[in-house]
């Protein structure tokens, strides 16, 4: 458990989204017991444990769900058809007729890195701009335009000619959700001017930078700045698609009927033809090619009953 937990502070520090998932409370029969935990990782595997392939398809399913929204939850896994009903509250009751017998009640606890400030310069509102976004709990780094974050949120150039053009260029080319120039209107337009881009790419690109609130001191123009991103940001779930390997996630022959494949930065999931559970499809996944068909199930038991009599179920 302790390598487990070291394992999330590395992910931490790399900027890697995962849910910690923790067993809180654990009715027997369960393989689980209180204190057990695992991760969920973007890609859908996980390490750690938190009970059978059952439980543990269903923490996957929701731990993934949850990364695209940020939030965290108590998850209740119950064999009881009735469990489903319970809706109270920071409770979402999963119905998991493959359990062994017993009731296992997870906490979620997803780990979003803090939304990335990227800054370029050294002056007065370069720094203000690294102490206000720290201030409001975002993350702030500078640096050249070669070790521009791939995950950043912004970019605000602020280094009053050096190097503006490429790392405008740099941020505009990985769409970076907002970039931003601090400059006088006349300068910004020749910075501008200069860009080896489209006009449309160059449009993206706020300058002067920040709302107009009549700031004069640098603390003041960082502010209007950082509101500016906040303001123009879509909510903080998972990182962009781009951060997701995506053919790990693709079935390496055509779907079961009933399944689905949703966009790259939704979760894709299948459906256990067996229990008529939801699976998300990962490498982690338990699966069964029958005539070209990839068929994803939430267990072992599942997974056994389709391979000896598929007929059964198709």
């Amino acid at each position: 458990m302790t390598d487990l937990l070291h394992r999330a502070d590395r992910l931490r520090a790399d900027r890697t989204p995962f849910v910690l998932a923790t067993v809180v409370r654990a009715e027997r029969p369960t393989s689980a017991k209180a204190g057990d935990r695992a991760l969920v990782l973007p890609d859908g595997t996980m390490e750690g444990f938190v009970g059978g392939t059952c439980a543990e398809s269903t923490v996957r399913l929701q731990g993934l769900r949850l990364l695209e929204t940020g939030e965290s939850t108590l998850l209740r896994i119950t064999p009881s058809p009735d469990g489903a009903d319970d809706e109270r509250e920071g409770l979402l009751t999963v119905s998991n007729p493959c359990l062994s017998g017993g009731t296992l009640e997870i906490f979620l606890e997803t780990m979003i890195p803090a939304p990335l400030v990227y800054v370029q310069g050294e002056g007065p509102v370069a720094r203000a701009m690294v102490d206000v976004a720290r201030a409001v709990g975002w993350e702030a780094v500078s640096g050249p335009a070669s070790s521009l974050p791939l995950d950043a949120s912004a970019v605000v150039v602020a280094s009053h000619g050096r190097d503006e053009i490429e790392v405008l260029t740099a941020a505009v080319q990985a769409g970076v959700p907002y970039v931003a120039l601090v400059a006088s209107r006349k300068r910004a337009l020749a910075v501008l001017g200069e860009l080896p881009l489209t006009d449309l790419e160059k449009a993206r690109i706020h300058a002067p930078a920040g709302l107009d609130i009549g700031a004069r001191t640098a603390p003041e123009i960082a502010l209007s700045i950082l509101a500016e991103v906040i303001s123009r940001r879509p909510r903080q779930t998972a990182p962009p698609p781009g951060r997701i390997e995506l053919p790990l996630l693709q079935p390496v022959a055509k779907l079961a009927p009933g399944s689905k494949l949703a966009p790259a930065s939704k979760v894709a999931v299948a459906k256990d033809v067996v229990c008529a559970m939801d699976v998300a499809i990962s490498p982690d996944a338990l699966q069964y090619e029958h005539e070209g068909t990839m068929y994803y199930f939430c267990g072992s038991g599942c997974r056994r009953a389709f391979i000896d009599n598929p007929a059964r179920y198709l």
